[in-house]
């Protein structure tokens, strides 16, 4: 249902929140020289990752349950409102180009829906119907995780999504920047990264919206990390695919093997350009079906082929 709460009662519970605290002795910000500003609002950021810092055993755990899904086909599923969900939609457009992963494997949801990335769509936060509806439209499956982001914690958007994913059996994240939150409440895995009260009186696109970006950061690269689309601190699960990608294809072979230019394109034309399928062949000394046919006996994992091959 649609948040009906009396402006009263929804003024008194943001006074509450530490993302909305006011800061009195910023008050004149607005008369300092630039520099002054720059300075302070550089001396805030600072604090972030080390609010991240206090919450990492949770992030943590969060990640594995979330690699255990994906491993069986599970989706992850940002939903957030405003800046989260803008977070979130970034976040997962930007694992395809790194991690060559299907567009539909991880996904970010915004209330208002894609207009709502570049202007405000009035109300749509305040709807657990909005966030119903654009989960059942993915079909949720047990081996889904659906993140709630909100930096209050108190987002309907956000609470109705994780609440849903979780009547599904999905996995459920509430990530939000403020203490006991109704949020990570509602989700299997809670995640309350305190930043504290922000330079702009509840700005939370500054201290929240960077905090909120770093755990992101987290979930999606480290589960990739987990379910073999790196080899060492190298992207190696990219696809050669145009002059720049090629250029760093060849480059990821070379820091991987060592081998020279000739050997390394040799081999990505053997492996149609599959930068995994050509390490894999170098290393191992094997022809590029022999290559594709490890890394799937290893569900991908460029370890496990090569120890195989051992």
């Amino acid at each position: 249902m649609t948040s009906t709460s009396h402006p009263r009662d929804l003024r008194t519970e943001l006074e509450s929140l530490t993302t909305e605290a006011f800061r009195p002795e910023l008050a004149d910000i607005d008369r300092l020289p630039t520099l002054d500003i720059a300075r302070l609002m550089n001396g805030e950021d600072a604090t972030v990752a080390g609010a991240v810092g206090a919450r990492l055993p949770q992030i943590a755990a969060a990640i594995d349950a979330v690699a255990r899904r994906m491993a069986r086909g599970g989706r992850l599923v940002y939903a957030g409102a405003g800046t989260a969900g803008r977070l979130g939609i970034l976040d997962a457009s930007e694992c395809p180009p790194t991690f060559n992963t299907d567009p539909s494997r991880v996904v970010g949801l915004i209330a208002g829906g894609p207009d709502a990335v570049v202007t405000s769509v009035e109300g749509a936060e305040d709807s657990r119907e909005l966030a119903r509806a654009d989960l059942d439209a993915l079909a949720l499956t047990p081996d889904d995780t659906v993140v709630g982001i909100s930096a209050s914690g108190r987002t309907p958007y956000a609470i109705g999504a994780v609440e849903h994913a979780r009547a599904r059996r999905s996995l459920t994240i509430g990530l939000a920047c403020n203490p006991g939150s109704p949020l990570a409440a509602a989700a299997d895995h809670g995640i309350e990264v305190v930043v504290g009260p922000e330079l702009l009186t509840g700005s939370t696109r500054l201290k929240s919206g960077t905090a909120q970006k770093l755990v992101l950061n987290m979930i999606s690269t480290i589960t990739m990390i987990r379910l073999g689309k790196t080899y060492g601190n190298l992207m190696v699960d990219v696809r050669a695919s145009n002059d720049k990608l090629r250029a760093r294809s060849h480059r990821i072979v070379a820091l991987a093997t060592g081998a020279a230019d000739d050997e390394i394109d040799r081999a990505l034309t053997a492996t149609d350009g599959e930068v995994k399928n050509a390490i894999l062949s170098i290393l191992a000394d094997v022809d590029g079906p022999t290559a594709a046919r490890l890394l799937e006996e290893s569900d991908g994992h460029l370890r496990a082929a090569l120890a195989a091959t051992d």
